[in-house]
């Protein structure tokens, strides 16, 4: 799948700046993150302002206080634990670079998309299925939009709070009929 400008997810998130790279992993984190602290849904709007800002001391003081909130996170929740699916979102939070640097903020992209697809496909109907079809197409809107400036970051954020509500509702879904 590629994306309108016809380039693949690799090759936008290898041409990305620190704001498309930060935005990335942090709409990958932000889908993914009902999984992990399903009542903290707003604790990374900080983190997407600081994004807004250009990142700097922002981005590093946002970052720290969202640790803070979601510090415990996700502990003893085995029941939702399917696939070490909340150690795999945990992983993507403890990971979030503090430091606003292109390379740190690559590896982290390139690992938080990964992730998401692969935590999509767990819950999805079969390997290649709608849910992850679905969140490759929201990562590849993500980084177009963003690559617009800062205005597209508005759309970014729309684009992950529709698929953190998509993950929720089959999850929810799942329980209500184990």
């Amino acid at each position: 799948m590629t994306s309108s400008t016809g380039r693949s997810l690799l090759e936008l998130i290898g041409g990305a700046d620190e704001r498309g790279l930060a935005a990335a992993g942090l709409a990958c984190l932000d889908r993914c993150l009902p999984l992990l602290a399903p009542e903290r849904a707003e604790v990374l709007r900080p983190v997407w302002a600081a994004v807004a800002r250009g990142g700097g001391a922002a981005w590093t003081e946002a970052v720290a206080k969202a640790r803070v909130e979601l510090d415990g996170a996700g502990a003893g929740g085995a029941d939702a634990d399917a696939g070490g699916v909340v150690a795999l979102v945990r992983a993507m939070l403890d990971a979030v670079p503090a430091e606003w640097a292109e390379e740190p903020l690559r590896a982290w992209a390139e690992r938080c998309s990964t992730v998401a697809l692969a935590v999509h496909r767990l819950y999805d109907v079969n390997e290649d299925g709608p849910l992850h079809a679905g969140e490759l197409r929201r990562q590849l809107a993500v980084l177009d939009t963003v690559a617009h400036g800062p205005t597209g970051l508005r759309r970014a954020r729309e684009l992950s709070t529709e698929g953190g509500r998509v993950l929720r509702a089959v999850v929810s879904r799942r329980a209500r009929t184990a």
